[in-house]
């Protein structure tokens, strides 16, 4: 063995803190974008708020008007366009944007915002904005991970995401399933299946629609929702007045069973969300609004009021560099500047990027909005990234943790996407939900006498294009929780 000095050649990939700052604003929710911009103003003396300086002396109004950073790459962001994903025409000019509404699939921005002198922290340092949120778990959140983990479709999720946001925080759902149906574009039984699904979350007892029905949840988990305990949680109010007597002619048994229960009864939790802490949640905000045009078309844009507006204070840039100052000094004030500079064409970026990952999102998803969750397309991140020529990992940033507020609700970004099922003869594939929904229709519109078998509904569904396997058709009943066709026999034999 030796030791030797060789000279090598080779390629590499460095992210520059500024670009790793990029691509984590690209990832915030709108609650940590604003927290990592009141952090950046504290820090940065060159940076204020847009509302600070709109009343007051007219020297600072007349300085804002003017301090109006030009994004071009004589500014040093060259760099920046080459390594983002996004292309040159997503960096545009201040003073180029428009307030008029944009249709799905055009890449103008459609809500005029100030991004003008937006403060940045060009030191490197990670900014932690998970340390100023609270640490405690909210019930909607509690749920949303669960969900997350259910294994739904998309537009079960769709579903599901709703009838979460109408629980309250005892965790009892409060919406009207008619209600969800008619603005989902889905029937009552696709509701009422999808809620049986996230009555299954813990904690247990969750999203029931009252009290019967939350304590039945929790004795069914327990093994001990008999006939007897059924009759006895149905008559709540007797329980209340004490009235054994009348407890024990309602639910057959005797003094010792009935106290038995009542014991048991009383070990339940009439409030099951009671455990989560209702300050930690976090009123949800739509990043982009869609809203359907006179002429059947629907219109993106950005929801202005959620962006931080803040500016560069110029003048007093150019006032302290005019003072005679100490090296460190200089290179102090001239990393808040670039800094600024840098974060400017970040959030400039961050809210085009946005804006056309959900605008190419309602062109794929729009016979959704036109006629609901049956009509999903089937949609995957590649898709979106190859239509808008940005990489699959731009739009998985996106698509998180963004929420689009539409006339059929509010719903997280890739709450759209799904699986694709292959049509026969090489047409357009389907959507994994748009058949799971059909399957689910088939089922219940079969007569008691003639339960449909999987291989029946794989004929059927072929016969509409659909190409799919048995086991595929097995695999979508059971996600429904809907019996085999030799227990749905039973079941009508039974009834």
């Amino acid at each position: 063995m030796k030791q030797s000095l060789d000279m090598r050649q080779g390629q590499s990939l460095v992210m520059t803190p500024q670009l790793q700052q990029a691509i984590k604003l690209l990832q915030l929710s709108n609650q940590e974008l604003t927290e990592f911009v009141e952090a950046e103003i504290e820090r940065n003396p060159l940076l204020n708020k847009a509302e600070e300086t709109d009343g007051g002396n007219n020297e600072t109004d007349s300085s804002s008007k003017n301090e109006q950073l030009s994004l071009d790459d004589s500014s040093g962001l060259g760099e920046a366009r080459e390594q983002l994903d996004a292309p040159g025409e997503d960096v545009y000019e201040p003073g180029t944007g428009s307030d008029a509404a944009m249709p799905a699939g055009n890449s103008g921005p459609s809500a005029k915002a100030d991004w003008s002198g937006v403060g940045g922290n060009g030191s490197g340092e990670d900014f932690d904005y998970t340390a100023n949120l609270s640490s405690e778990v909210s019930l909607h959140e509690h749920l949303h991970t669960q969900l997350n983990l259910a294994g739904l479709s998309a537009a079960d999720r769709l579903i599901a995401a709703r009838l979460i946001d109408e629980t309250d925080d005892s965790g009892y759902m409060r919406g009207d399933l008619e209600d969800i149906a008619e603005a989902l574009g889905a029937d009552v039984a696709n509701i009422e299946a999808v809620l049986d699904v996230c009555q299954g979350f813990d904690p247990t007892g969750v999203m029931a629609r009252s009290i019967p029905e939350c304590l039945g949840l929790q004795l069914k988990e327990r093994g001990r929702y008999d006939p007897a305990m059924e009759a006895m949680v149905e008559n709540l109010q007797m329980v209340a007045k004490h009235d054994l007597k009348g407890l024990a002619e309602v639910c057959g048994v005797g003094k010792e069973d009935l106290l038995d229960m009542m014991s048991e009864l009383r070990q339940l939790s009439p409030k099951p969300g009671s455990g989560f802490s209702s300050d930690a949640s976090v009123a949800v905000t739509p990043d982009v609004f869609v809203r359907e045009l006179p002429n059947g078309m629907f219109a993106v844009e950005l929801n202005s009021d959620n962006l931080p507006r803040v500016l560069m204070d110029k003048a007093y840039y150019a006032e302290v560099t005019a003072l005679p100052m100490r090296d460190k000094e200089k290179e102090f004030i001239s990393e808040c500047a670039a800094s600024a500079t840098w974060l400017i064409k970040s959030l400039d970026q961050r809210a085009r990027t946005i804006l056309k990952v959900a605008s190419e999102i309602v062109r794929q998803q729009d016979a959704f909005f036109a006629h609901g969750v049956a009509h999903l397309r089937p949609l995957n991140l590649k898709q979106v990234a190859d239509a808008i020529e940005m990489h699959e990992s731009t739009v998985s940033r996106v698509t998180t943790n963004k929420y689009m507020s539409t006339p059929r609700g509010l719903f997280e970004l890739k709450y759209f996407f799904s699986a694709a099922i292959p049509a026969t003869g090489g047409g357009e594939a389907h959507s994994a939900e748009a058949v799971r929904y059909r399957i689910k229709q088939l089922i219940d519109g079969e007569d008691a006498d003639d339960v449909l078998s999987d291989d029946q509904i794989v004929e059927i569904l072929t016969g509409y294009g659909v190409e799919i396997a048995r086991r595929t058709v097995a695999k979508y009943r059971e996600s429904l929780n809907i019996p085999s066709s030799v227990q749905r026999r039973r079941i009508n034999r039974a009834s």
